[in-house]
């Protein structure tokens, strides 16, 4: 079975149909990346699937979990990185990941915590209260929290816009580690050359319709590149 799965799912605002009756499977073990253009629909099915908004037809089921009936439930197991990073500008980023630890019940924080302000390199902001934090560094406090956990499923919108390169190859290596011991990344993002870099499998949205879904490795045998092959899709629809 797969670990997400959609059928005919879709989600209007007013006459706009931001979704369009999107079938998709994810396999348990794949770096996922659903991929578009802006204003695609990759953050409203990332929102579906996170019990964030409900669908306005179709189904979805993440681990099993519907998440229209049980949305909470979905999002106590999975990992999210929103589109827009938005830790609680009243607390600090020590004090964030000890909350988000709380919330999930997580034992030994301090720990946990303190290997992520290493590993990613800002361990110097850890009594800063988010709100004076750089973009970049609130995009790290919010990678932290998503993986704070140990998920089986992290959906992440957009992870490397606010990284530096030296940062970005390093996400880019745990997103790798991450998916090979066994664990799956659902990826939107509208940069083509990091889902080619590391993404196992695709998808292709353009104005909320389901134009491909594939393997890299299967444009690669072909002598393919994944920026081309999605351009030619995209111009054509």
């Amino acid at each position: 079975m797969p670990v997400i799965k959609t059928e005919n799912i879709s989600k209007k605002f007013g006459e706009l149909k931001a979704v369009d009756e999107v079938n998709l499977g994810v396999e348990k073990g794949s770096l996922f990346g659903l991929l578009g253009p802006n204003g695609s629909g990759k953050t409203t099915m990332i929102k579906m699937l996170t019990g964030q908004i409900k669908p306005s037809s179709g189904s979805a089921k993440v681990l099993g979990i519907d998440p229209v009936k049980e949305g909470i439930r979905v999002r106590e197991v999975v990992g999210i990185i929103p589109e827009q990073e938005t830790p609680p500008s009243f607390l600090t980023s020590g004090e964030y990941l000890s909350f988000v630890a709380k919330i999930r019940k997580i034992d030994g924080i301090e720990e946990k915590s303190d290997w992520w302000f290493d590993y990613l390199d800002f361990a110097d902001k850890k009594d800063v209260l988010c709100k004076d934090l750089s973009r970049g560094t609130r995009q790290k406090l919010m990678f932290a929290q998503a993986f704070l956990h140990d998920p089986e499923i992290a959906l992440i919108d957009e992870p490397l816009i606010n990284l530096d390169p030296v940062m970005q190859r390093k996400v880019k290596k745990f997103l790798k580690d991450y998916v090979e011991s066994g664990n799956t990344v659902f990826l939107s993002t509208h940069i083509l050359e990091i889902a080619e870099e590391i993404c196992t499998d695709f998808a292709i949205l353009h104005k909320g319709r389901l134009l491909h879904t594939g393997k890299t490795d299967e444009l690669k045998e072909k002598g393919m590149h994944l920026d081309d092959f999605f351009m030619e899709l995209v111009e054509r629809s």
